[in-house]
């Protein structure tokens, strides 16, 4: 029997990119010697992505969707999406087509070769503008130097894991998971495949400047508490820089010189004042992870559902 491939795609508002992606998929697999099956996760779309969904499942037999009650966000989609894929294999991809289905050979190939894990490394686009690429690049620097975990500058959410880490996978119970750097750290066999994305076909990006700061931040108290270290060195530092003011203040006691200037008193409170926030605010981040962990919540919530097998 052919072995089957899943093919995880979170959707949030992509009524437009949906049936192209299927079609391309489609088209791919026809060259294929696999049984495959379209996962579509449904992040609380407002425009028609699910009626198109369930308008494509009435020619293609492939395809299902998971329908979220909200929006709990990308990681949790493509979480979802493999708690409930059945395939000997499960591809992660984005719908918006910038994830070219045409490297799924190239996937599966790697796979076939013994690769437990096979994730793509995005090639620099050079059509991307120079804000984009800035905020890309910072977000690779700031979680390679504060986490434990070392991800290529590009990593990107394309990628195939085999059944065996896939059910790893789904005893991660995280509020909050990130999924590239969980794939690092899981281990097994991994290959790096290189590929160039393609343009959107339609919408606009959802991964702005302030959401690629949050997930750096999210990666970084997920695999590290360097952060914290970095707050006790930041103190010990300034703490014995203030003692280089004291022979300043003996001098001006005994010679009468009168310590004047509000503005650098201002000043200096201010900035310390910044710099007690800063630590306490990284204190308050894992205290808040832990927080939001204690309460065990699921994850996410299906409104409704079409797969393969019933939900229990």
């Amino acid at each position: 029997m052919k072995k089957l491939v899943s093919i995880v795609i979170p959707s949030f508002n992509e009524s437009d990119n949906i049936p192209v992606l299927a079609a391309r998929i489609d088209e791919v697999f026809g060259d294929l010697n696999y049984r495959y099956e379209l996962l579509f996760v449904d992040d609380g779309s407002a425009d028609a992505s699910l009626d198109v969904i369930n308008t494509l499942r009435k020619t293609n037999e492939n395809v299902y969707y998971l329908e979220f009650s909200r929006n709990f966000g990308h990681q949790l989609a493509v979480k979802a999406g493999l708690d409930h894929a059945g395939g000997d294999c499960v591809i992660s991809m984005d719908c918006d087509l910038q994830h070219p289905p045409e490297v799924i050979p190239d996937l599966l190939s790697k796979w076939e070769a013994g690769y437990e894990v096979v994730y793509t490394v995005r090639e620099d686009d050079r059509d991307l503008s120079k804000r984009k690429r800035g905020s890309s690049s910072m977000f690779y620097k700031l979680l390679n130097s504060l986490s434990d975990i070392e991800l290529e500058a590009g990593a990107a959410d394309f990628r195939l894991l085999d059944k065996k880490v896939v059910n790893v996978f789904r005893n991660f119970q995280e509020s909050e998971p990130f999924l590239r750097g969980l794939v690092k750290w899981l281990g097994f066999k991994q290959y790096a495949l290189r590929y160039t994305p393609a343009k959107r076909f339609s919408g606009k990006s959802k991964y702005t400047l302030k959401k690629m700061m949050r997930l750096a931040l999210h990666g970084v108290t997920s695999f590290s508490i360097k952060p914290l270290y970095t707050a006790v060195y930041l103190g010990f530092i300034f703490s014995l820089a203030s003692v280089l003011y004291v022979p300043y203040v003996i001098y001006a006691f005994y010679t009468g010189v009168e310590v004047s200037g509000w503005a650098s008193v201002i000043m200096t409170i201010v900035f310390f004042g910044g710099l007690q926030l800063i630590i306490l605010g990284i204190i308050g981040i894992y205290v808040g992870k832990m927080f939001m962990q204690s309460k065990s919540r699921p994850n996410y919530i299906i409104r409704s559902s079409a797969l393969p097998f019933t939900l229990p």
